[in-house]
């Protein structure tokens, strides 16, 4: 098969680089085939492209809801190029080979994650398209280069000009990528409605956890360990993973625990002042404002601190407040990991 034959359907609920990565495949010699807002946000600017219906001879249906559930597109994408009789019935039925899948899916999180989401607009989020196409595409891999992440696209870009193809250690790592969004994705939906439809069912009779990875630690709890920490994407509360470091080397494993432990003691004061230093995971020192004694916060980390000065060396300071210059400048007297806090 030449390079010019080569096609590729593309269609993204993220928009995030697809101009540049269809620009970048149409100079290599692919062709485009797309479908509802991808296919007019590609046209719009200036991508050619063919349209699913076009391919299928079949019009997109039930207000989007059925496009690329066809025949020709999936015996497209799952037809095994190295057996023949997969190639005798692709042509007996004018089916013409796939060779990349670009999708990524219905933003179901973050619609859910408003407050108050209409059942029917999240339900209308539940992408079923989408995870067909990925896993067809990542079940087969060797012919197909499946790509579910934007952060991909410029790499894909770069070995297909450099090389000409894709290889099978990257088809095969893009496949995994793609098998754990899907994945990851049913088990968000599947969580939300257990929440939505049986509320009072707290665990359900299983539990289905889908978390991402946010980075990889030095070393786990101990030096010969490895470490790394995940977050659940659908939790948007305050947490580890959702806050902004400011400055300084990378946290430790360790440094995570404590700030986890520093986190839950404060979220138990939301109405008063509050410090707690944290030193392997324990509280070498916790401080409250005193009920209408209006002390500030320089002094309720004063009281903290003094708790236990020994064992507050090199700990992690949490705050419930602001981190005020008295403050930071009592802090600063001593030597601590890592100072958490709303804002400084």
């Amino acid at each position: 098969m030449s390079e010019k034959e080569r096609k590729v359907l593309i269609s993204v609920s993220d928009k995030s680089g697809v101009t540049e990565l269809a620009a970048g495949l149409v100079r290599l010699g692919f062709e485009i085939i797309s479908s509802g807002g991808t296919f007019r946000y590609l046209t719009e600017n200036g991508i050619t492209c063919k349209r699913v219906s076009d391919v299928t001879g079949f019009p997109e249906i039930l207000d989007g809801r059925v496009k690329t559930l066809h025949p020709k597109v999936f015996g497209a994408i799952l037809g095994r190029r190295k057996i023949r009789e997969h190639i005798v019935q692709m042509e007996e039925n004018d089916v013409e080979p796939i060779d990349m899948v670009v999708v990524n899916l219905y933003p179901f999180r973050e619609t859910v994650s408003k407050p108050k989401v209409p059942l029917e607009d999240a339900v209308e989020m539940i992408d079923i398209g989408g995870p067909s196409l990925i896993r067809a595409a990542a079940k087969n891999h060797e012919d197909i280069i499946v790509v579910v992440d934007p952060n991909d696209y410029s790499s894909i870009l770069g070995e297909l000009d450099s090389k000409g193809d894709v290889s099978i250690e990257k088809r095969r790592e893009l496949a995994v990528k793609a098998f754990m969004l899907t994945s990851g994705y049913d088990v968000a939906i599947a969580n939300w409605l257990r929440s939505r439809f049986n509320p009072d069912s707290h665990w359900g009779d299983s539990l289905r956890i889908g978390l991402e990875k946010v980075l990889e630690t030095r070393y786990g709890e101990n030096p010969h360990q490895k470490g790394a920490y995940f977050r659940d994407p659908s939790f948007k509360g305050i947490s580890v993973a959702n806050s902004d470091v400011l400055w300084g080397k990378e946290l430790s494993f360790n440094n995570i625990y404590d700030i986890d432990a520093a986190t839950d003691i404060l979220m138990e004061f939301p109405e008063r002042t509050c410090c707690a230093i944290i030193k392997h995971n324990n509280p070498s020192g916790v401080a409250v404002e005193r009920n209408g004694d209006g002390g500030s916060l320089a002094d309720v980390f004063e009281r903290a601190f003094l708790c236990d000065p020994i064992s507050a060396f090199g700990g992690i300071i949490g705050l419930n407040r602001e981190c005020d210059l008295p403050t930071a400048e009592r802090i600063r007297e001593r030597f601590f990991e890592v100072v958490i806090a709303p804002s400084f």
